[in-house]
């Protein structure tokens, strides 16, 4: 199992507000400490507010790029329906350049809807917008010369799209999370499955993982093409204790903010610590309880490519997350890998 992270470029700790450069600053710095201390994919999403700096995703990651070695790079996720796929395609395609060849890109519809009308386009045409222009980024990847027309972008005629990229195809995940048509989607078109998981169980979303595999069986891609990767909030801490007490005060005050926002109920530590359980999707623990529950999840699921935590817009100081890259690098991925050699657990 590949162990990364994904990040909102967040530029908020707690109440405190941190200034933009340096919030851009420390971001940099997390990936090059994720580089070195082991984890295999850094990714950064795609936002329009205020509080986030990833409206550019392509750009941070390119920064990233020239001051790391080994590390994958990668969005998560591309608002695909509010972009034009050549443009898409030309940035991650110079990304893969410059990281001589470990760019990635994860597309999505998007769950944050302000990437629509600030761009112009219609909510209405949410899934269409999505299903074309993912044809289109796909058809650019596997052809130099394109000539295609759609509903929602001038056509192409045999027009050439560059640079491309070092890599011989690159690797485009679709990024889902709770729409059964996502799975069947990214099933029939082999490509790699991203599932948000962001509450309740992990183990619920099991049905739709095997309707993805299912889909893709059925469309003729073996199962080793059809990869899942599993992306939810978790920290790791020295203790399972001290981890828990770190994360609970920021996690409660962000979520109990988008709820107002959504009109669900205030956090309590009732539920926060239910979703810390074992069947939770909170990966929050010291080392050993966090490469369990990594297990479990993966076994949960019928077998998990790659987990990537989501840590750091829940009030945590640039040093704790520092802390806590450094314990998934010298702990949580040598804890995972022993644990694989002594069960029974389904292995990518």
């Amino acid at each position: 199992m590949q162990i990364g992270i994904d990040s909102f470029a967040s530029a908020m700790y707690g109440s405190n507000t941190l200034g933009s450069e340096a919030a851009m600053e420390q971001l940099l710095d997390r990936i090059i400490a994720a580089d070195e201390a082991g984890l295999a994919v850094f990714g950064i999403g795609e936002h329009h507010k205020k509080e986030f700096l990833d409206s550019v995703p392509s750009m941070i990651l390119a920064a990233a790029a020239a001051r790391t070695k080994r590390i994958r790079l990668t969005s998560a996720v591309t608002v695909l329906s509010t972009s034009d796929p050549v443009r898409v395609f030309q940035h991650f395609a110079t990304l893969d350049l410059i990281s001589k060849g470990r760019a990635e890109i994860v597309v999505g519809r998007g769950s944050a809807i302000e990437a629509y009308p600030l761009f112009g386009f219609d909510l209405n045409d949410y899934d269409a917008l999505f299903k074309e222009k993912l044809k289109l980024l796909l058809q650019i990847r596997d052809e130099e010369f394109v000539t295609w027309s759609g509903k929602f972008r001038p056509a192409l005629k045999n027009q050439p799209v560059y640079p491309r990229p070092v890599q011989e195809k690159l690797p485009v995940w679709v990024g889902v999370g709770g729409t059964p048509q996502s799975f069947v989607r990214a099933g029939m078109l082999g490509l790699p499955l991203m599932v948000a998981v962001i509450g309740g169980e992990t183990e619920s979303f099991r049905p739709l993982v095997d309707l993805y595999r299912r889909s893709g069986a059925e469309a003729g891609f073996s199962p080793d093409q059809l990869k899942v990767g599993l992306h939810s909030p978790g920290y790791v801490g020295e203790d399972d204790h001290s981890a828990v007490e770190d994360y609970y005060p920021g996690y409660a005050e962000l979520w109990t903010k988008a709820g107002k926002e959504r009109g669900w109920p205030p956090v309590t530590r009732k539920q926060f610590n239910a979703q810390v359980g074992p069947k939770g999707v909170l990966v929050v623990g010291g080392p050993e309880t966090v490469a369990e529950k990594l297990l479990r999840h993966s076994e949960a699921l019928g077998g998990v490519d790659r987990f990537t935590f989501q840590m750091d817009n829940a009030g945590l100081s640039h040093e704790q997350l520092l802390q806590s890259i450094e314990l998934i690098g010298r702990k949580v991925i040598p804890q995972i890998s022993k644990l694989y050699s002594e069960r029974e657990v389904p292995r990518p």
